[in-house]
């Protein structure tokens, strides 16, 4: 979509006029017609049940298009200092133009919870709605649940458990705009909480 059908042009920051709705292109003035859906986002630390949730839910949520933000992670999206907007800006890309087929993008991924994250890239402009929910548990749940995984995955490092411990926190402490809804998986039963998010997502895609 950020191609011109008109003159070919590439510009991710089109104008958007909600009556169509449509993406003006700003060389030539073409209104492209679009699909302007919510874009839901399920994020939270590592090791709070993320990608559990999501296995649990595949097949069986078909309302909505469920993605994992892991499998397009690469080492060149490794920049902190520009606070990861490429990887950012590529997952709202993708999820733009699946949406495009009707059904909404549900997309897991630590770093995709926090809305600062998300509500200054370009691309955020393309969705109706952007809804932000956060797995948590307590420090203890989490520690446990990053020293049982493969060592291969490196979660058992301290320092890693550490980190993950002061993001899980972050979310139970935040208190700002947009909202972040959360959900406690500590000893929750994962059939349980997968329910509530399939309730979740049900509910935001409207």
């Amino acid at each position: 979509m950020n191609v011109c059908f008109q003159c070919g042009m590439y510009h991710a920051d089109k104008l958007i006029d909600p009556t169509g709705p449509f993406a003006i292109c700003p060389e030539c003035g073409y209104k492209h017609p679009f699909q302007q859906i919510p874009l839901l986002i399920i994020g939270g630390a590592s090791g709070s049940g993320k990608t559990t949730v999501c296995q649990h839910l595949l097949g069986h949520v078909t309302q909505a298009v469920l993605l994992d933000s892991d499998i397009l992670w690469r080492p060149k999206f490794n920049t902190p200092d520009t606070h990861y907007r490429d990887f950012f800006e590529l997952w709202l890309r993708v999820s733009k133009n699946v949406s495009q087929s009707g059904r909404p993008v549900v997309l897991f991924g630590a770093g995709m919870g926090n809305p600062q994250n998300i509500e200054n890239c370009i691309e955020r402009r393309y969705f109706s709605k952007v809804q932000y929910l956060a797995l948590v548990c307590t420090d203890e749940a989490l520690s446990k649940r990053l020293q049982q995984r493969p060592t291969w995955r490196g979660s058992q490092e301290p320092t890693y458990i550490e980190e993950h411990i002061r993001y899980n926190r972050w979310f139970k402490a935040y208190d700002s705009q947009p909202a972040i809804k959360l959900m406690d998986t500590t000893s929750a039963p994962v059939e349980e909480t997968a329910r509530l998010v399939a309730t979740w997502i049900d509910e935001g895609s409207r």
